[in-house]
């Protein structure tokens, strides 16, 4: 592979996707790919800022408003970041990305899933990632990993998680060829190479 690449990691909190990501990045750098390490929200600049409201901000903010924040978050991310690291030729890794907000805003909130495709699309100008890991966990093992100390999202409750959960196994299953289910409760070196072996296979 000599062409660029995006590849997204997704899955409820404390799924275990950022472990991946790194162990992941190694192994490209290892095969002299360059990689560019980055995530949704806040990965530079101005989405700095806006992760810092969207996750740390203690007054009431509408369903409405909260997916408008990340999916300003992602224009900017994808116009300033991702796609011109794609057509460097890098690999991009990203740690949640477009189904994030399908799965926490649109099952997790209720906002209209056609809505929130539609804008998705808008906000990535139609850009899609080539490959999507999904690592999937319970939820009682969600909430253990993710321990006491919580941020504004991580505190929504079980039950919006079992949504978020419900959802990202309804991604999978609509978008086979560009999203990988892989069970989260395996041995960190199991996940990895399963990683590993679908990598090899695109």
């Amino acid at each position: 592979m000599t062409k660029g690449l995006f590849i997204t990691f997704e899955g409820v909190d404390g799924c275990g996707k950022t472990t991946q990501i790194e162990l992941l990045k190694k192994y490209f750098e290892n095969n002299g790919r360059t990689v560019l390490l980055t995530r949704e929200p806040g990965a530079k600049g101005l989405g700095v800022k806006l992760r810092e409201i969207l996750l740390n901000y203690d007054g009431e903010v509408s369903p409405n408003c909260e997916s408008f924040l990340f999916l300003a978050d992602r224009a900017q991310h994808i116009d300033t970041i991702i796609k011109p690291a794609v057509e460097r030729g890098e690999i991009v890794l990203c740690d949640r990305h477009t189904d994030s907000t399908v799965a926490y805003q649109g099952y997790g909130r209720g906002i209209d899933l056609n809505r929130i495709n539609l804008l998705n699309d808008i906000a990535t100008s139609g850009m899609k990632p080539d490959l999507t890991f999904i690592f999937d966990i319970d939820i009682d093992t969600s909430m253990s990993r993710v321990g006491k100390e919580k941020d504004r999202m991580e505190s929504a409750g079980v039950e919006f998680f079992k949504k978020v959960r419900e959802g990202y196994l309804a991604i999978a299953k609509q978008e086979p060829q560009r999203v990988k289910l892989i069970d989260g409760s395996k041995s960190i070196d199991d996940i990895h190479s399963e990683v590993l072996a679908i990598i090899k296979s695109i």
